[in-house]
């Protein structure tokens, strides 16, 4: 008797092994210098580790409050309020989750419903999406402007993709994958579309602490009238080189917050115990995050003056810890093709821009990652300078 396993008719049909997977591979198959996945080649503080297994002796090892440790909410809240002027309550408007992409699938589930719209400004985050697409909405893709000058929001696309069906704005600032920043003035316009509809905004600030040459972070915190309709994401992982660590959060007013909840709770439920309060206990100082953009300042500026000599031009990189050049002086390859032959005969693995379009769109762009020791840029450097 032959046994055969039935078919299941996928939900995501389109998505297959994430671009990152693939060039992480193929970087470690030709023992490339890998700028391609966005985490650190360095560790954290030594005092973060102590923390966490400190926590674990201290018999923190068992179930949290869903919600998150009380400690950290707070700790949270004061950091909140003391960047950005406004303190969200820790009891009903602050949420501890399994890392930034969980908070965001669980924004999206919580409030889009089948045939909802959602606005998603390309190029985006790969996790966008899927997560639409799991919750039965329908994405909206609307692509930034892109010029000399680098990439820039396209609002008044923007605006006219708004329909009474319209659910959710999507935006990401500072940007992965282009290294642009919202301003200010970008919030007041964001303003003026969502003003008298219903709305809502998931707001993607994972690398709010890396805002560079004096720049502010221009987050939804600060304005009331977004504030009022946003779900606000950020990232522990990114913040303090623990992205395995997988733990982030989402501020969000107490309305959206209890339905944030009903998802969270039977999707994770709670979040790894030892590690909260470890989080907890070294947020109480505050330089490793008002610091960071100092660091990855450096980190910067020490990669574009390396490829200052080289045949890539530069974008500009205000904020993340991300650069994207193009390429098109040195070749004329499809971006995939480019990063396969960057990775294969220089290499150096890098990450297509294409690959954060729903639908293919090539720029002649790549980006680079400098979340790295400087030797790790240093040779990276050398290599590039002979594409």
């Amino acid at each position: 008797m032959t046994t055969q396993t039935p078919s299941i008719t996928s939900k995501l049909p389109a998505v297959g092994t994430t671009i990152f997977t693939v060039m992480s591979t193929l970087a470690a198959e030709k023992n490339a210098v890998n700028l391609g996945q966005g985490f650190p080649d360095f560790p954290c503080d030594p005092a973060l580790v102590d923390y966490a297994t400190g926590a674990m002796r201290d018999g923190f090892n068992q179930y949290p409050p869903m919600t998150g440790v009380p400690k950290l909410r707070e700790a949270i809240a004061d950091k909140v309020a003391t960047l950005y002027g406004h303190r969200y309550d820790t009891a009903s408007e602050i949420t501890v989750t399994a890392g930034a992409t969980q908070a965001i699938l669980t924004a999206i589930m919580c409030c889009v419903h089948p045939g909802d719209e959602v606005i998603v400004i390309e190029p985006a985050y790969d996790s966008y999406v899927p997560a639409i697409e799991l919750s039965g909405g329908v994405p909206v893709c609307v692509q930034m402007n892109l010029s000399e000058n680098g990439y820039a929001m396209p609002w008044a696309a923007v605006a006219a993709a708004v329909t009474p069906r319209t659910r959710l704005i999507v935006i990401n600032s500072p940007h992965n994958p282009t290294g642009m920043i919202l301003r200010e003035a970008d919030l007041v316009t964001l303003a003026d579309i969502v003003r008298g509809t219903d709305i809502l905004i998931l707001s993607d600030e994972v690398y709010e602490h890396m805002v560079f040459d004096g720049g502010q972070h221009a987050s939804i915190c600060r304005h009331a009238e977004l504030r009022a309709r946003s779900f606000v994401v950020s990232s522990f992982g990114k913040t303090y080189h623990v992205t395995g660590w997988k733990i982030g959060y989402v501020a969000a007013p107490a309305a959206l917050t209890a339905e944030f909840r009903k998802v969270h709770q039977f999707n994770v439920f709670t979040v790894n115990t030892p590690m909260q309060h470890a989080l907890a206990n070294y947020m109480a100082e505050p330089a490793p995050y008002l610091e960071l953009p100092a660091f990855y300042q450096r980190k910067r500026d020490l990669f574009r003056d390396g490829l200052k000599g080289s045949r890539f031009r530069l974008l500009p990189s205000d904020g993340t810890y991300f650069q994207c050049v193009d390429y098109s002086v040195i070749s004329r390859l499809p971006e995939t093709e480019f990063a396969t032959w960057l990775t294969s005969e220089i290499g150096v693995a890098a990450i297509p821009v294409s690959a954060f379009y729903r639908q293919p769109h090539e720029s002649g762009i790549v980006r680079f990652c400098f979340a790295k020791k400087d030797e790790t840029l240093q040779a990276a450097l050398a290599k590039l300078a002979r594409a």
